[in-house]
């Protein structure tokens, strides 16, 4: 899965990226994270009458159909095998593509003695990395009027082999020239982008166990470190 993201480019970077306006009341600079984790707000672009804009989103997509908000601790990924079947991801999957910039991300790697080393990706030329995800409107249907909750997903494949065996699972990344296609194309044609990254495309080392606690946000947990001993 993809848990964790480091996202510290600042909204109008990660506009101009994707070709992109800024949505009302976002802060051009933004507050960066190096260390993001699910129910908090990633910034997602999508295609709109007026031209691609940059908003926020919920990290854990609450369908529409949804009682409460609960589901969202179990929709931070959807995994392309099944999104277009899942009852909790067809219909956002159908209609509300959206296109997720964030620095890198984080996975763990399992060591003998019950160990676990976290490791950043990110892309080998440094750019920021563009993940396929899908969006959805939710609105409490216990109360008669109420704020519209936005929130998303990221999407997932098997892992790529850049992934180096470390994880089972992996984010889409799309390339920068798949970006429309992702966002206006019809849904079978974007099921064809939902493929793990091609080789040469991500890299990665470990870093500090301190990011595995969100309590933790600093640029030190980007930085390359020791890997544990196997022994």
């Amino acid at each position: 899965m993809c848990g964790r993201v480091a996202l510290y480019s600042p909204p109008i970077r990660l506009a101009k990226l994707l070709d992109a306006t800024l949505a009302a009341g976002i802060d051009p600079e933004g507050v960066p994270s190096w260390n993001l984790g699910p129910q908090r707000q990633l910034f997602g672009v999508t295609e709109t009458p007026e031209g691609r804009r940059l908003d926020t989103y919920l990290w854990g997509l609450v369908p529409a159909w949804a009682k409460d908000v609960g589901i969202a601790a179990h929709t931070v990924n959807a995994r392309c095998e099944t999104i277009r079947e899942k009852p909790s991801f067809r219909e956002a999957y159908r209609r509300h593509p959206v296109a997720i910039p964030v620095d890198g991300f984080f996975e763990w790697e399992v060591l003998p003695a019950r160990k676990k080393q976290p490791h950043y990706f990110l892309r080998r030329d440094d750019a920021p990395m563009v993940l396929a995800g899908i969006f959805e409107h939710w609105r409490d249907p216990a109360l008669e009027t109420g704020p519209t909750l936005t929130t998303c997903t990221i999407i997932t494949s098997e892992p790529g082999v850049d992934i180096d065996g470390l994880h089972d699972r992996m984010p889409v990344v799309l390339e920068l020239n798949d970006v429309e296609r992702w966002l206006t194309g019809a849904p079978d044609d974007r099921y064809e982008l939902l493929r793990p990254a091609p080789a040469g495309t991500i890299r990665h080392y470990p870093v500090d166990v301190a990011v595995g606690s969100v309590r933790n946000d600093n640029p030190s947990l980007i930085t390359p470190t020791t890997r544990h001993s196997l022994f």
